[in-house]
């Protein structure tokens, strides 16, 4: 009797857990909807949010945190002038139109978990996709935080004379994981005793947004290459690789803040990457051009000056 009793009793309580975890779940996932589109709503109108003591390890806390700098960031910046606060209307529409969409996914599954009879299997699935959707939405704030310091001026980029190599090592030892998933190699080509003005960690950062972008527009068993070359006034970068290409037409617009290639939707990522790293380049006097063909793969180039 005993025997039969335990696994039932188990049993029993797995479930109340799962039932207690999605209830909770559910109830969590609603205020934060409702919370992020007020707040969405209040900047969209110019108003502050505060910093309402909410505990980071609650969902709407994790976010609520990072809107608030954005927020106050874009105020500071507000005020400056007239071209700046067109600017910051346009961040912020771009932030609220960015946001509808994971936002209308989570509320699409929370509606779908509160559907009577779900099995366990379905509930498990749901609550998978609605943490991918918070976790593009955190991504995507990151981003936005990101964007505003660069813009507001609050991230200062110190460039120096460095050498190349160490900062291309940790650009791509960062890439390494996503590109060993899909069987992509990346190879550099570069001479240790290299050096121009840069500032390693922004640097670092804006040639691993380059190579991230090219480990997810190739193919599995392709090839990424980085090759470097010394020339009059500055240092030439070239990031390629043998991928789907960038129609001619379209290779203008790949700097652009949330611009995606229409044929890549189902890749992973918000489009900010190629803006940051141009950003980046730009604020140390360099500058980036992109090559491609369709089907052929894509070169981006950066130049960093090489300094007295």
């Amino acid at each position: 009797m005993a025997e039969m009793i335990i696994p039932a009793l188990c049993f029993a309580i797995a479930a109340a857990c799962m039932w207690y975890r999605m209830r909770m779940l559910k109830r969590d996932i609603y205020i934060f909807t409702e919370k992020l589109e007020e707040s969405l709503d209040a900047m969209a109108d110019g108003e502050e949010l505060e910093e309402c003591g909410i505990p980071e390890d609650t969902l709407w806390g994790k976010v609520h945190g990072k809107l608030v700098r954005v927020n106050h960031m874009w105020l500071q910046k507000n005020e400056q002038n007239n071209s700046e606060k067109r600017q910051m209307k346009e961040l912020i529409s771009d932030l609220s139109h960015q946001t509808r969409t994971p936002i209308a996914n989570m509320k699409l599954y929370l509606e779908l978990l509160q559907a009577e009879g779900l099995d366990s299997e379905k509930a498990g699935e749901f609550l998978t996709k609605m943490e991918g959707q918070t976790e593009k939405l955190d991504f995507l704030l990151r981003g936005m935080v990101k964007m505003s310091r660069l813009e507001a001026g609050i991230i200062e980029i110190r460039s120096r004379k460095n050498f190349i190599y160490g900062t291309l090592v940790q650009a791509a030892g960062a890439a390494v994981p996503a590109a060993e998933k899909k069987g992509i190699r990346i190879c550099v080509d570069c001479e240790e005793s290299i050096e121009a003005d840069h500032d390693r960690k922004w640097t670092g950062e804006a040639i691993y947004n380059i190579l991230d972008n090219a480990v997810k527009y190739t193919g599995p068993g392709g090839t990424v290459y980085i090759r470097v070359a010394v020339q009059e006034f500055f240092t030439k970068i070239s990031i390629g690789d043998n991928g789907k290409g960038i129609a001619r037409e379209r290779q203008s617009l790949v700097f652009q803040r949330f611009y995606r290639e229409p044929e890549v939707h189902d890749e992973e990522g918000i489009g900010v990457g190629l803006y940051l790293a141009r950003e980046i380049i730009t604020r140390q006097k360099g500058y980036i051009e992109v090559r491609s063909e369709e089907g052929k793969g894509a070169e981006f180039c950066v130049y960093l000056p090489n300094g007295n």
